[in-house]
């Protein structure tokens, strides 16, 4: 049986190359239930003003909730893809890391709620509160 970091490992290696690992998000925990990932806040991720670009964020919460996707499709399942995806921003961040806890509200054989955390690791602060659906896609029949 493959562990929740073996599984981390793993998503680390699939998003080589690709906007999660290009930004920079690094994988700790995934099992079907939660995705523990976190991203360290570089100058390249900012927004203009100094603060942590929002768009950084969204990437880390969405990338975790795909990943807990990918790990909880119904069987028979082919894959996945983001339908709707909300965010509130309750803070921001200048240095340090954000950690991104996502968990299933919802995981149905045609969609999939996912709520995700972001915290600011040197404050302790919550800077996010995230939600999105996944659609989950079948072979045609």
């Amino acid at each position: 049986m493959t562990t929740p970091e073996e599984k981390a490992a793993d998503c680390n290696a699939r998003s080589a190359g690709r906007l999660p690992g290009l930004l920079g998000i690094e994988f700790l925990d995934v099992t079907a239930e939660r995705v523990s990932a976190r991203l360290p806040i570089r100058t390249d991720l900012l927004a203009p003003n100094g603060f942590l670009h929002a768009a950084s964020v969204i990437a880390l919460a969405d990338t975790a909730c795909g990943y807990g996707s990918f790990e909880s499709m119904p069987e028979g399942a082919t894959g996945f893809t983001t339908i709707e995806l909300k965010s509130n921003f309750l803070g921001t961040a200048r240095e340090g890391t954000v950690s991104c806890e996502a968990t299933p509200q919802h995981l149905g054989r045609t969609t999939q709620i996912w709520d995700a955390t972001v915290t600011h690791d040197k404050t302790s602060r919550i800077i996010a509160l995230f939600r999105c659906t996944q659609m989950i896609l079948h072979p045609s029949t």
